[in-house]
């Protein structure tokens, strides 16, 4: 991919005739450019010869590509070993804040993934052309970039100047290399799927330093155990294991995504028991294809709905018919919140009227695969430490399918799966002696935490009570990924706004428990909208940017955002150096005593605090003497705890 559509230093700019400088817009763009593009490239192309004349040693380059989603800014201009990011709205009158917020995600972008940008100050720039003149103040923020600056056709020039005399940074910058400077995005999840949705490829979406290596190799890992198994004619299954944030969606997504479109006899679907995370990828990408293929919303759905689904509906439609599914290969995201036999037999009986389901869903799931004649792969993405509720099956009910079911089936196991936070008996195991353990089939680093990846060692042993190993965690990880603690819920409202920069997500997170908040107006009984809280923008009540609903471990497991603020109520409290784990019934708190539930207490807290990609703040109320369901004391406890640990209050 060429990073930008044309580049050159200004002094040869300015003496290119306009047309040769357009032709060359144009070839690069495919000659697929609209008559509106031409005319806002020729505007561009005066403008900026007019403005940067003065300029002769700076570097102008048009449409440079940040590979993250494929976002092209406009011009970058580089002079005085400064970096400008210039976003034209040609013909327009007014600066929007939209557009404010779109080059401040290319300055942020850049700052966090464009290896050149990491030490430079970033001057984002929005050319309204038609707009009255502003009288900017220059500020600049820890990442060295610079509050946007807003200007119109005549005064570009006068803003570079005053810039250039405010800073006079002493990094001398290479024009060329920084054009061509590695890059290492970590997109979301969301914007991962539309990119592999729509150009069917991981390239350019991914990190790919040695930090974040082995996705790529887990990835070439699961597709020669496809390849052998078409070759062999044999049937596979693949358990792969991660830590929080590892990349198993974007690696069963991939996978789905390259066999989909591979040829008729590989059809491909990513499979997912979280509804939520369904239900926000199927929007995200409906409204992405059809804005890009020109159909409509519903046309598009059910072109989505070939490449992701909700498990259930696969599960539905496979009870219909004793027929093989089209797909040969299937990735069960999160296998391990699979139901048990009781949990499927239940709802069998009460939502299909079947009498006599006796299948667990791993066994049934098998059940369908195996119905191919020749091979057939299942993929299982196993997340440690993620059973968040009751019925869900563990690795117990796959393992013993196998042993008991379907023992001609090719096991092929990660060599990390034997740790506790995914195998809870060591003698599971037991059950398939014949299994080949593969140690590229384990995830090892958290990629959605991209400024550190010790965010869920850290959790891990925050959650464990191993308080000397959160602290020395925590060390590595908190100038770049910023915690904080505070008692009061308006300042951290306050914080996170102030963090987030452009159009950088933040939102209200609560454990399901969290009963006793809701005087704060945090209500999770209240159940969100998922698609409209992930998906929707800063003018809408319902998503996560207005801090108003508030999201469970149920809504955003297996999906982030960039800065959260964790909602800590009693459920979970620290006393005399352990956790105690609590039930809110009717008017008072239950002592949890199962180990079962205790666990599900336990992860859904893992999965709050693992959400975030860039840094979180956690509210812990002070409590209230007069109300006996909040006392001061059921908070105190983990307040203290978080502190010793070295996370600050503000």
């Amino acid at each position: 991919m060429e990073r930008c559509y044309y580049a050159d230093y200004v002094k040869t700019f300015v003496s290119k005739n306009n047309d040769e400088i357009l032709g060359k817009l144009v070839s690069s763009s495919n000659f697929d450019s609209s008559i509106f593009q031409k005319n806002a490239w020729q505007e561009e192309i005066n403008i900026l010869k007019n403005e940067l004349a003065l300029f002769p040693d700076g570097f102008i380059a048009f449409e440079y590509t940040i590979p993250r989603v494929g976002k092209r800014i406009d011009n970058v201009f580089i002079y005085k070993n400064i970096v400008f990011l210039l976003e034209f709205k040609v013909g327009e009158s007014k600066y929007k804040k939209n557009d404010i917020i779109q080059v401040i995600d290319y300055a942020s972008d850049l700052k966090d993934f464009h290896k050149e940008s990491s030490s430079l100050i970033l001057v984002p720039i929005l050319v309204a052309t038609n707009a009255q003149s502003e009288e900017n103040e220059i500020s600049i923020n820890e990442n060295n970039i610079l509050t946007p600056i807003l200007c119109n056709r005549t005064n570009l020039k006068y803003n570079i100047e005053k810039i250039t005399k405010y800073f006079n940074p002493h990094l001398i910058i290479s024009p060329n290399r920084w054009i061509e400077s590695q890059y290492y995005p970590t997109p979301t999840i969301i914007e991962a799927a539309q990119k592999l949705f729509l150009d069917h490829t991981v390239e350019d979406i991914s990190r790919n330093d040695a930090h974040a290596i082995n996705l790529s190799k887990t990835i070439c890992s699961i597709e020669k155990i496809i390849e052998y198994s078409k070759s062999n004619h044999k049937k596979s299954i693949c358990f792969v294991t991660g830590v929080p944030g590892a990349g198993k969606t974007l690696l069963g997504l991939t996978i789905s995504a390259k066999h989909q479109y591979k040829n008729k006899e590989e059809n491909a679907v990513f499979l997912s028991g979280n509804g939520p995370l369904v239900d926000v990828l199927q929007e995200a990408l409906a409204i992405d294809n059809s804005n890009n293929e020109k159909i409509n919303k519903s046309t598009s759905k059910r072109k989505v709905k070939e490449f992701i689904q909700l498990i259930h509906h696969f599960r539905d439609d496979a009870l219909s018919t004793n027929e093989a599914p089209i797909e040969k290969v299937v990735i069960f995201d999160e296998a391990q919140r699979a139901w048990t036999q009781t949990m499927l037999s239940d709802f069998m009986k009460r939502k299909k009227g079947i009498i006599d389901f006796k299948k667990s869903e791993p066994e049934f799931l098998i059940e369908v695969m195996n119905r191919h004649k020749d091979w057939a792969t299942i993929i299982c993405l196993i997340g440690g430490g993620q059973e968040i509720n009751t019925g869900e099956a563990g690795l117990m009910e796959w393992f013993s399918a196998l042993h008991s079911s379907f023992p001609n089936w090719d096991v092929y196991l990660s060599t990390e799966i034997k740790d506790k936070e995914f195998l809870d008996k060591d003698a599971i195991l037991n059950l398939l002696p014949n299994a080949v353990h593969v140690p590229e089939l384990h995830l090892s680093v958290s990629l959605r935490s991209f400024r550190s990846e010790n965010v869920s060692n850290f959790v891990k042993y925050l959650l464990d009570a191993d308080k000397e190993k959160a602290i020395k965690f925590y060390e590595t990880l908190k100038e770049k990924y910023p915690i904080f603690l505070t008692r009061n819920l308006l300042t951290a409202k306050n914080w996170v706004r102030k963090q987030a920069k452009g159009s950088r997500r933040y939102g209200l997170i609560a454990s399901s428990g969290a009963k006793r908040l809701r005087s704060f107006g945090i209500w999770v009984q209240n159940k969100i909208d998922a698609p409209k809280w992930f998906l929707n923008g800063f003018d809408d009540v319902r998503s996560s940017y207005f801090l108003e609903e508030t999201a469970t471990e149920f809504d955003i497991q297996g999906l982030e955002i960039d800065w959260a603020i964790v909602c800590w109520d009693a459920d979970l409290r620290f006393q005399k150096e352990h956790f105690e784990y609590y039930k809110f019934k009717g008017t008072k708190w239950e002592n949890i005593k199962k180990e079962e539930k205790i666990n599900y207490l336990k992860n859904s807290y893992r999965v709050l605090l693992t959400r975030s990609r860039e840094g979180f703040i956690i509210f812990i109320p002070e409590g209230s003497p007069s109300d006996e369901t909040r006392m001061p004391t059921y908070y105190d406890g983990i307040y203290n705890y978080l502190l010793s640990i070295g996370i600050s209050e503000i």
